[in-house]
């Protein structure tokens, strides 16, 4: 072979490898037996990739308290989704650290037995969903895709992609695959006073929202169930503080002396949220000597 054409065809084979590296590349399925949980993540040269999550939060139904409310829709309609039964996509909202996120993965330790699992992604990463849907659509256990603190700012990509997705798209939604998201925004997309003056008045005071206020309300609604979450009242915080110091194992002599201690660091943040009750909780049981479990 001539040399000049053997050094040719060696470097269009090394063009055709550059090339493939940076073209779109299927999805491919990771091991589903190796966790419970993925993260979907973009790799810097575009490719996405299932990641197991090998330390799942352990988070118990029991742990989170006084949103016995919350709690009873999103498990009986998780529970519905495992055992084959018609479930919706869930929109959890409301105010910050009230357990919005710590409900799902409490359902999802409640329900992996049963073939429940998880796929996290942010919503950078949205637009590659109907990939997820395709890799798991034969796949005999239940996936929810969580997407957590949601929200969008105008003209973002993934709002399109994940509206589509939930109703709307020509390809049909697979019976596996349920879409739980969290947010402190009620609409996902930041509201203004001016979209106020598009409501209009009818002849008889009826009030129509027009047409910047309904596309803001479109994505939300394609959620079928909402779930909305309080702020909590003092006594509701302190029975928060109450579980976690008890789950950690502080005696219960110092969980009643920890009250006061409990008040004070809830206002110094400015809070009384789970979230909050659960870090005074770690902070108090550190402090007196219980281990680390």
């Amino acid at each position: 072979m001539n040399p000049n054409f053997e050094h040719l065809l060696v470097r269009a084979e090394q063009l055709i490898g550059r090339i493939e590296s940076i073209l779109p590349q299927p999805l491919s399925a990771p091991d589903w037996g190796a966790a419970i949980a993925w993260r979907y993540r973009k790799r810097s040269n575009g490719h996405g990739v299932l990641e197991p999550v090998r330390h799942v939060a352990a988070m118990r139904l029991s742990d989170l308290q006084e949103i016995d409310a919350q709690k009873e829709k999103i498990v009986r309609n998780t529970e519905q989704f495992v055992q084959g039964r018609p479930a919706n996509n869930v929109l959890l909202t409301g105010a910050r650290g009230t357990g919005k996120s710590s409900l799902v993965k409490a359902c999802l330790n409640a329900f992996a037995a049963q073939g429940l699992r998880l796929i996290e992604m942010d919503k950078s990463d949205l637009t590659d969903l109907p990939d997820i849907v395709e890799v798991v659509a034969a796949r005999p256990e239940k996936f929810i895709v969580f997407c957590d603190d949601l929200s969008f700012e105008e003209g973002e990509p993934g709002y399109k992609a994940l509206k589509s997705i939930l109703d709307g798209s020509v390809a049909a939604a697979t019976p596996n695959v349920l879409i739980y998201a969290t947010s402190n925004r009620r609409h996902l997309l930041p509201e203004y006073m001016k979209e106020n003056l598009s409501y209009q008045h009818s002849e008889d005071g009826e009030l129509h929202p027009g047409e910047v206020v309904e596309e803001k309300i479109s994505l939300s609604e394609r959620f079928g169930l909402w779930v909305s979450f309080y702020p909590f009242s003092q006594d509701e915080y302190l029975v928060i503080v109450r579980q976690w110091l008890t789950a950690l194992g502080v005696p219960e002599s110092a969980i009643e002396a920890a009250r006061a201690e409990a008040l004070v660091w809830a206002l110094e943040r400015g809070s009384r949220s789970g979230r909050v009750a659960y870090q005074f909780a770690r902070d108090f049981a550190g402090r007196h000597g219980v281990s680390a479990s």
